[in-house]
């Protein structure tokens, strides 16, 4: 597997609701970790597995995320095609957010590297350890 970088490429512009994906990327793994390698986007894909939620009960159950990440990074799902939103028409509008098939069929591959992740922690904070005191 071949994972390409652009040396000297400017880097992308960020602002409000800007995107971090870059369309230039060749490589596909890169494109894709700009997504899902963000502090949020993980954990509000595995929050919206069971089934659908509105905005207010995603930042409950995403402890630890603002308003402002959570409306941002729903935005940079809907435009990746991994999550779908809905308006209800009611009043007020409720707004609610679902994976998409695409969205879904990311859930098993970021199950197996959570099982990962799980397994072998306590061996890699073993090894941090270690190289952190010199011994590495």
């Amino acid at each position: 597997m071949q994972v390409t970088t652009l040396a000297g490429a400017p880097a992308p512009a960020r602002g409000r609701g800007r995107p971090s994906a870059r369309e230039d990327l060749p490589c596909p793994i890169r494109d894709v970790l700009d997504r899902i390698g963000d502090a949020w986007s993980v954990l509000v894909i595995t929050t919206l597995e069971p089934g659908p939620g509105r905005f207010n009960q995603l930042r409950r159950q995403v402890d630890g995320i603002s308003q402002r990440m959570l409306t941002v990074t729903l935005r940079h799902l809907e435009r990746d095609g991994l999550v779908s939103r809905t308006v209800i028409p009611s009043t007020p509008p409720q707004v609610e957010y679902a994976l998409t098939d695409t969205g879904r069929s990311l859930c098993l591959p970021l199950k197996v590297l959570a099982d990962w992740a799980g397994s072998h922690q306590s061996v890699i904070r073993g090894a941090r350890r270690q190289y952190d005191i010199g011994g590495n």
